[in-house]
This record gives C-alpha cells, sequence and structure tokens, in this order.
C-alpha cells in the first residue's frame, strides 16, 4: 500500500531508522507433516490402512457402548427383579417415597444422565487415541 494510506512503517519512523530483520519462522518438522498428511490422505481416500484404523474406531467405540448399555440393563431390569423375588424390599420407607418408586422413579435418571456422561467421554477419549495414533 501507497505511505498515504498509513500503512508504510518506514515512512512514520522516519528514514534513519534501519529495517527490520526478516526472521524465519518454523512450525513443525517437515518430515511428520508428510507422515501425518500420508495417513490423513489414506483416510479420506478410503484405502485399505485407513479402512483398518477406520474400523477399529468403530470398533472400540461399539465395544465401550455396549458395555455401558449392559449395565443400564443390569441395573434398570434387575431392579424390578429384585423387587419381585424378595417382595418385603417394597415396603421400605426412605424420605416419605417406598423404595421401588424412589430408585426407579427418581434416581434411575441421574443415573441414565451419570451413564450418558461416561458414553460421552469414553467415546471422545477413544477418539483423542485415534487422532495421536493417526499423527505418529
Amino acid at each position: 500500500m501507497s505511505p498515504d494510506h498509513g500503512f508504510d512503517i518506514r515512512g512514520r519512523l522516519g528514514d534513519a531508522t534501519p529495517r527490520p530483520r526478516r526472521k524465519r519462522v518454523v512450525l513443525n518438522d517437515r518430515r511428520r507433516t508428510r507422515q501425518v498428511a500420508r495417513t490423513i490422505m489414506e483416510l479420506e481416500e478410503q484405502t485399505s490402512v485407513g479402512e483398518v484404523l477406520v474400523r477399529h474406531l468403530v470398533k472400540v467405540q461399539l465395544r465401550s457402548a455396549l458395555l455401558l448399555t449392559g449395565v443400564v440393563a443390569v441395573v434398570l431390569l434387575g431392579l424390578p427383579l429384585a423387587f419381585w423375588a424378595v417382595p418385603s424390599i417394597g415396603d421400605v420407607a426412605l424420605f416419605g417415597l417406598r423404595l421401588p418408586w424412589l430408585l426407579l422413579g427418581v434416581l434411575a435418571y441421574p443415573f441414565l444422565v451419570l451413564i450418558g456422561y461416561l458414553c460421552t467421554r469414553s467415546a471422545e477419549r477413544h477418539e483423542r487415541d485415534f487422532i495421536h495414533m493417526v499423527e505418529q
């Protein structure tokens, strides 16, 4: 741009000021960049290596989700079974509510929120591991 627009720094500082020295900024190692680019290219082009990596990620996330689904099934289906097997548990009252209502009607929702949080955290951890593996 021209000096009359105010963008010429030497015009503002005066002619006696020496020109600042240029510095080279290196942000990343070039060899590593090529390896990461090659792996990312394999993922994008869906080559056999990329397919194996993505399949592994999906398998690990599915295993984690099924494990947490099993925990939910055992707890939420086990409680009515326990109340049916031992009917005297249903007569216990806490905080003015009978135990079956308290466990299945009130405490089930915070339990499901906790399971959702754990599932999300697990999926994010697996994705971080996948990205770390791709970048190496």
